[in-house]
């Protein structure tokens, strides 16, 4: 990790921007060919695609959720189920009563929430195996009443999907599993093939092609959750913090891809040379180590002046994760502009809302914290407004529509109210 003094913020702009190790016009290209191919052909050129992609040959590209006794141990079983009831246990906490409100006499407003379905997942089953994300987004959109939920996970060797994956869902009720990875998947989830529904969203992490499949398949009328790129995140700590709880965080992210960014912003450079050895110790230890020196040699730890201004500095950042390890953290939370999720105290590890704590892990990264949420209920839905007027109603409200629609020249407009008012008068 690089090491930074006191940068002025002149110099943010360059500090933030993410690094890439992909060149954005090769993998647009690229992905711009398969969504066309998958267009086109259907399932044949998706198994065309998980051929040379995957070296894998396909006969079915739908799997079942059958697993042996032996795929999964106790252990793991029970770890998922405790992180369901948690992260169900959150989301189910968003829902909210319809609530009408009375704008004025006669006239009463409110909005009602419809699922959005189909709604497609895609879940990464590569070198890390993302079981965890079928649950953060399997979990709201079955709370908000998504019927069709259609799942799509990279092939094994033996073409099919991980094992993990299958079980949890099966654990969530989910039938509808294609064992197919990568860009093609997004265009057979975005334009339906003989074998996979088209859907109306979809949701879920990957690799730069597929950002870049979500991202192009959106000209053709389908949503996706949100822009998303290499994982990342931001520790702000002060002397009170334990270098090895502020290393094993900053590892913790490091460890998801090369391309992935850590930062830790302090006002003490004693916790950052302490945290640089602890680095060095525990990184030996991890299984996924040349994948986190990779991304520690695009990280970088920055001393500030103050908490206040790496709180400013981590605005300007907007991190996926937001980790605040000081002694003090609630003094902090007021001056959150943006963030992905937020991670509070000693205790509170990033790896929990990873995995358990019932947070959902599907956040902006890439800075689009600014102006993007991350994953929740509200994902799977979209919002209708009523309204309902009595004659009283419009009496009231009439003559100021009809007013409004004069002064835009609009006279059909102030004409479905006369004609009203009208008929009123005349009873």
């Amino acid at each position: 990790m690089k090491i930074l003094q006191n940068p002025s913020v002149e110099q943010w702009p360059g500090l933030v921007k993410r690094p890439s190790d992909k060149s954005g016009k090769e993998v647009s290209q690229t992905v711009e060919n398969i969504l066309s191919e998958v267009r086109k052909e259907g399932d044949r050129a998706v198994r065309r695609l998980t051929h040379q992609f995957d070296n894998c040959h396909l006969e079915k590209l739908k799997v079942t959720t059958t697993i042996s006794e032996n795929d999964i141990t106790p252990d793991l079983k029970a770890a998922i189920q405790n992180a369901y009831k948690n992260i169900y246990t959150f989301h189910k906490a968003q829902i909210f009563p319809v609530e009408k409100i009375q704008t004025q006499p006669g006239v009463v407003c409110w909005r009602e929430s419809r699922p959005i379905d189909p709604v497609g997942l895609y879940i990464p089953g590569g070198s890390a195996p993302l079981f965890s994300s079928l649950l953060m987004l399997a979990i709201p959109a079955r709370l908000a009443g998504c019927r069709n939920i259609i799942v799509c996970s990279p092939p094994t060797s033996d073409g099919s999907v991980n094992a993990v994956i299958r079980y949890t869902a099966s654990l969530l009720g989910l039938d509808e599993i294609y064992t197919i990875g990568g860009a093609q998947a997004i265009g057979a989830m975005a334009y339906g093939t003989e074998s996979v529904p088209r859907v109306q969203k979809i949701f879920g992490p990957g690799n730069a092609y597929v950002t870049a499949a979500k991202q192009q398949v959106q000209r053709d009328g389908i949503s996706i959750d949100m822009p998303a790129g290499p994982s990342e995140v931001l520790v702000i700590a002060d002397h009170k913090a334990d270098p090895a709880f502020v290393a094993s965080d900053l590892l913790s992210q490091a460890e998801h891809g090369p391309d992935s960014q850590v930062i830790l912003a302090t006002n003490s450079k004693r916790l950052i040379d302490a945290v640089l050895v602890q680095v060095e110790l525990q990184l030996p230890k991890l299984p996924r180590r040349k994948i986190a020196i990779n991304a520690l040699e695009q990280s970088f730890a920055i001393e500030f002046e103050s908490l206040q201004q790496a709180m400013s500095f981590s605005n300007a950042y907007a991190p996926e994760h937001l980790i605040i390890n000081t002694e003090k953290p609630q003094e902090l939370i007021g001056k959150i502009e943006s963030a992905g999720s937020v991670f509070l105290g000693p205790w509170s590890c990033e790896s929990l809302g990873d995995y358990a704590s019932g947070t959902n892990h599907t956040l902006p990264t890439a800075g689009f914290a600014r102006n993007h949420s991350g994953v929740s209920l509200d994902s799977f839905v979209k919002k209708i407004t009523f309204q309902e007027v009595s004659q009283e109603g419009l009496q009231a409200l009439g003559p100021t529509v009809a007013t409004m629609s004069r002064a835009e020249h609009l006279a059909a407009h102030e004409q479905a109210v006369a004609v009203r008012l009208k008929s009123i008068s005349n009873d």
